[in-house]
């Protein structure tokens, strides 16, 4: 009996190691709406050099998932809403779904979610009606295929399923939607399955830019929106648009779901009337939005709540109808490279250019590299920084403290402003024949900062004032990890 007991207790130590050790993920979605796109091996190849974890396609195409096997990517795999009929009607229809479109790939691709339809409120038709008997025959597929519990069933929403998100507190379904809205918050609570839901502050801001400040959707906002009716305050529209969803589901008795952004991102590029559509602001967008998820912040309503969320989207689809943002959401063009720099980990340099509303109270700038720069110029002007230069590179070598993220961005982004503190903060110091740009925002993250005007290598590297650490919830969610991680292996050793 002892022996059961101390089984007992390891099983419960491991449930709670497992939980304290996941946090909020970041992933990226896989749309194919082009006709120039590599092929899907190629793509897997690309994730995988950027150490993207996650990824979403928007349906089961078998090239995609053979291309992601035993790459260790999780896949969320999509039925289209063209598909919700056939899937609502005959159990039959989703089993031999099953049988030829997972079980021949599962697990060697690791398939973790299936978002049944996509948007249904958004969409031509009535389709939301199909949407919960096709979810409760893929479960049931799932069940007897024994995945019930490894693969999770979803649907995926736009904010348009409420009818009020402002102020947050006062979060609302739309009425009209609770025909199908309840009993899917009830399967989803039932199955522990997340709420998904598309975000856009980018289309909030085009659409209301005299109600909503630029800076507020970016994350660079530095006063506040205060809801009137719990005194939370908001520093990004993101934050108040995920509580909105919060705030409506725990209307409806549900304070159980999770929710999970199954979308979200920002255009590089627009039509003439979309002015905030730029490389620019979709770097500064997305690696705030990282930056802002992966210390588990949470949001005012949800301190320290982990959210997963998935960026929209890892290249330009140029068959897009619609605007010219549409088209161009990509963080990659079809040949791979990049659009503009982003770091998954969160810890790269942000390119916020003197022309973005971004200052700070001392008037000191830095100099880093152009997310508009060629690779080929960046390495050019790298070179010479660390060669006829004279900059002491040291920092960016394997194992130093700005090494990481290995990146020519990255690197280069700490040799230019080295390069230019140490020659007067001057805009020709700055210049690298363009591909440099001065910003007033501190570039400086974790244990790497970088030098200002005056300052010398020793006392920029040991200050820690200006430096990103990680959250005091993730700290101590690292910290508790390691005692139970202790306590696991005191357990198994008193079994013999």
């Amino acid at each position: 009996m002892a022996l059961w007991v101390r089984l007992i207790y390891a099983v419960l130590l491991v449930s709670a190691l497992l939980e304290l050790s996941n946090g909020s993920t970041i992933g990226i979605c896989y749309g194919r709406n082009a006709d120039d796109l590599p092929t899907p091996d190629k793509v897997a190849q690309l994730v995988k050099q950027h150490n993207i974890k996650y990824v979403r396609i928007y349906d089961s195409n078998i090239d995609v998932l053979k291309a992601f096997a035993n790459t260790g990517v999780e896949l969320m795999i999509g039925i289209t809403n063209l598909d919700l009929l056939a899937f609502a009607q005959f159990q039959s229809n989703v089993d031999t779904w099953m049988k030829n479109n997972i079980l021949p790939y599962y697990p060697a691709t690791k398939i973790t979610h299936i978002t049944v339809g996509a948007e249904v409120t958004e969409a031509l038709g009535n389709v939301s009606a199909q949407v919960v008997p096709a979810m409760q025959n893929v479960f049931t597929a799932l069940r007897k295929a024994g995945l019930h519990k490894r693969i999770k069933v979803s649907s995926t929403h736009s904010l348009g399923v409420l009818s009020r998100s402002f102020p947050p507190s006062a979060g609302a379904f739309n009425s009209s939607y609770a025909y199908f809205l309840k009993p899917m918050l009830e399967f989803l609570a039932d199955n522990q399955s997340p709420f998904m839901v598309d975000i856009y502050p980018y289309y909030a801001y085009r659409d209301a830019t005299n109600n909503v400040s630029l800076d507020y959707a970016l994350f660079e906002s530095s006063s506040e929106v205060v809801d009137p009716n719990t005194g939370l305050l908001y520093t990004n529209m993101f934050d108040a648009q995920i509580d909105a969803l919060y705030f409506a589901l725990m209307a409806l008795n549900f304070k159980t779901i999770k929710i999970m952004v199954t979308e979200t991102g920002w255009p590089s590029k627009g039509s003439p009337r979309e002015k905030a559509a730029t490389p620019d602001n979709a770097q500064i967008y997305n690696t705030n939005l990282i930056r802002h998820v992966i210390n588990d912040t949470g949001t005012p309503a949800k301190p320290g709540e982990e959210l997963d969320i998935y960026i929209f989207s890892l290249f330009n689809e140029n068959r897009k109808p619609g605007l010219e943002s549409e088209r161009n959401w990509g963080l990659f063009y079809p040949d791979g490279t990049s659009v503009y720099n982003l770091d998954f980990t969160g810890r790269g340099v942000l390119g916020t250019t003197t022309g973005v509303n971004s200052t700070n109270s001392t008037g000191t700038t830095w100099c880093i590299a152009s997310s508009t720069a060629s690779e080929m110029d960046l390495q050019n002007a790298l070179d010479w920084a660390c060669g006829p230069g004279n900059v002491d590179c040291t920092a960016i070598q394997p194992s130093q403290p700005c090494y990481e993220p290995d990146t020519l961005i990255s690197h280069a982004s700490y040799a230019f402003n080295s390069y230019y503190q140490q020659n007067g903060a001057t805009d020709l110091a700055c210049s690298f024949g363009g591909a440099g740009v001065k910003v007033t925002k501190d570039p400086s993250y974790d244990k790497c900062l970088y030098l200002i005007a005056g300052s010398n290598k020793t006392t920029a590297m040991s200050s820690n004032a200006t430096a990103v650490t990680p959250s005091i919830a993730s700290s101590i969610k690292i910290r508790c990890a390691a005692w139970i991680s202790g306590c696991l292996l005191i357990s198994l050793f008193s079994f013999f």
